[in-house]
């Protein structure tokens, strides 16, 4: 089985071409191909599969073997994969209210639904950065889904490990529980995340990120991630934690969120509601798994 190996800001994973690749088991094999001592080594597993409604359809497996609805990080990998080996072309234009629009774009499904992404494309025809409209955040907590009352769930208490924390909830397609703090290198995350990760309270267990707030136009996050533990990077957690930090007054619309593994660009817009994110995706190599 061929594969590629991509990362977004550190965030890695192997895809699989299933326009040409069968996989028969992806969850199995998202866990034995991640292991990262007896396998490829990534975050999981990334299927690039045709789709009826968009240019491609992406399903992602966690580290675990788990589905999970969504990847910032991996759709920007898929776009990239989807434009330079031809398995669509990228038509129109992509568009951010209120900024200049993008030269190219794709549609991608997802378990979120037909998400659209911009694409910057180079004189020798490669993506050097991508930009997905990653939808309204949900803030429901029924939908989220969280088992609290309330319209919203913005720094509500939680006990955790003897400690009060205050979390703010949201899903973009996927569960988030944020945390603001005054330093992030001080949590012990591989403590705290996993006991978040599965707290009665998430129902399908919850991606947990603790920020802190820089300025109105930056914060520093990290991540432990549902199914993967500690990564390098989030998308849909930064989108998460940039809509977090406007809900509770401590960002603008507009900021850059710097993760372990590189920056993204964010912006949660005000005439469609939509988070859109941007950053680059990076092909490693390509190989040969023997199944």
């Amino acid at each position: 089985m061929r594969f590629t190996k991509m990362h977004g800001i550190g965030n890695d994973y192997v895809y699989v071409n299933c326009f040409r690749e069968k996989v028969r088991n992806p969850a199995k094999l998202a866990q034995v191909i991640s292991d990262r001592h007896k396998g490829i080594g990534a975050d999981g597993l990334i299927l690039i599969c045709p789709s009826k409604k968009a240019d491609v359809r992406m399903r992602m497996f966690n580290a675990d073997g788990s589905e999970a609805e969504m990847c910032g990080n991996g759709i920007r990998c898929v776009a990239k994969y989807t434009y330079e080996h031809k398995l669509a072309k990228a038509g129109g234009t992509f568009s951010i209210p209120g900024q200049k629009p993008w030269p190219a774009c794709l549609n991608i499904e997802t378990g979120r639904g037909v998400l659209a992404v911009g694409l910057v494309i180079d004189r020798k025809k490669k993506v050097q950065k991508v930009c997905v409209n990653m939808g309204q955040p949900i803030l429901i907590p029924k939908d989220i889904p969280v088992n609290l009352a309330g319209e919203k769930i913005i720094e509500r208490p939680i006990e955790v490990l003897g400690q009060s924390l205050l979390m703010t909830c949201v899903s973009m397609g996927n569960p988030h529980a944020v945390f603001f703090c005054d330093d992030v290198d001080a949590v012990e995350l591989e403590k705290i995340g996993p006991i978040i990760e599965n707290h009665q309270l998430f129902p399908n267990r919850t991606n947990v990120h603790f920020v802190k707030v820089i300025s109105p136009g930056e914060f520093v996050m990290r991540t432990w991630e549902r199914g993967s533990g500690i990564t390098m990077a989030c998308g849909t957690g930064a989108c998460a934690c940039g809509a977090a930090a406007v809900m509770t007054g401590r960002c603008g619309r507009v900021c850059t969120a710097h993760l372990p593994g590189g920056d993204l660009d964010l912006s949660w817009s005000q005439s469609d509601n939509c988070v859109y994110m941007a950053g680059p995706a990076v092909e490693v190599f390509e190989g040969t798994w023997p199944e």
